[in-house]
């Protein structure tokens, strides 16, 4: 094994992340916990942890801490219901896991882990998924345990205002600041390169606050919001859903690498232009099979952490780079 080779990147979603409406206080929150994950899951990966088990632990992480849009913290729907999406890709075999609209898992990547290595199927939905969890003990937890105080009433906003929105833009609901109101993007995910060259990628959400009940974005369908191939590269995006499912954005880096011979940044610069020519906002975090890190976004800002070569665990939300 070869630490050197290790690689690893996560992110907490895309967005209207207006520096203005964000305090200081809260900035700090975001960059301490961006900060531990990513440190916890580089130390994993360099003491020779597979990539697959490192982007469920980080993205079980990220679903723990209640100002992402993923689990405890996740939006609410129109009913004032948490409805999660998560997937889950092994880059050695294309091995894959996903489950849509769940509402009992406490860790819905560890669900969709599940699925992946314990039945036939790549994706399971609705009650389907929660009787799931249930045959094979995953952790449950009520729908209290995952709304805060937070997203239910960014939903009471959105509903008295007929508008669907994510997290990261819920700010213009609550203050004049002129920002897109129809900018809907957010979610976490984590993509790693182990020591052994092997990639994984893990990508999970709520989704969108007060969004129709029983809607899944591009989270959950494999080659829109999740991929993972050892030959080409590890993705996982965060942005307005419908337009990632139309662009096939992450299978589309995958494929402009493979059929198109583009480098990793060429490719993903280009599958998001597509989806900026869509009409969709958002970003990604890319790894590929030579250990290139690629984390672009063409909206106000993208939560994200990342480790390379040097070693080092950088934070960012806006252009300016956090390292330590």
């Amino acid at each position: 094994m070869d630490g050197a080779s290790c690689r690893f990147a996560l992110h907490g979603g895309a967005g209207v992340i207006d520096r203005a409406s964000m305090s200081p206080a809260r900035e700090a929150e975001y960059r301490a916990a961006l900060r531990r994950i990513a440190q916890a899951a580089w130390t994993q990966l360099l003491a020779g942890s597979d990539a697959l088990d490192v982007v469920e632990f980080a993205v079980r992480e990220l679903e723990d801490f209640p100002l992402f849009n993923a689990g405890r913290g996740a939006v609410l729907n129109a009913h004032g219901v948490v409805e999660m999406d998560a997937s889950i890709m092994d880059g050695r075999t294309r091995a894959a896991g996903a489950v849509a609209a769940a509402r009992t898992p406490r860790h819905p990547i560890s669900l969709a882990r599940a699925v992946m290595e314990k039945t036939e199927h790549v994706l399971l939905v609705g009650a389907g998924a929660d009787a799931l969890a249930s045959e094979l003990a995953v952790e449950t937890a009520p729908q209290g345990y995952f709304i805060t105080a937070e997203r239910a009433d960014q939903q009471r906003v959105a509903a008295a205002l007929g508008r669907v929105t994510l997290d990261h833009d819920s700010a213009y609901l609550l203050s004049d600041t002129g920002l897109d109101p129809y900018d809907k993007t957010g979610t976490v995910g984590a993509v790693a390169r182990d020591a052994r060259g092997h990639l994984a990628a893990a990508t999970s959400t709520g989704g969108m606050t007060n969004k129709h009940p029983g809607r899944a974005g591009d989270t959950p369908v494999i080659g829109a919001g999740t991929w993972a191939d050892d030959i080409s590269c590890a993705i996982s995006a965060t942005g307005h859903g419908e337009f990632f499912m139309r662009s096939a954005l992450a299978y589309d880096v995958h494929a402009r690498m493979v059929y198109g011979q583009q480098d990793l940044a060429t490719a993903c610069a280009s599958a998001l232009r597509r989806v900026a020519e869509l009409g969709g906002t958002g970003g990604l975090i890319a790894i590929d099979h030579a250990g290139n890190i690629d984390l672009p976004y063409n909206s106000e800002g993208m939560y994200r952490a990342w480790a390379g070569a040097d070693g080092q665990v950088n934070i960012a939300i806006y252009a300016e780079v956090e390292t330590r």
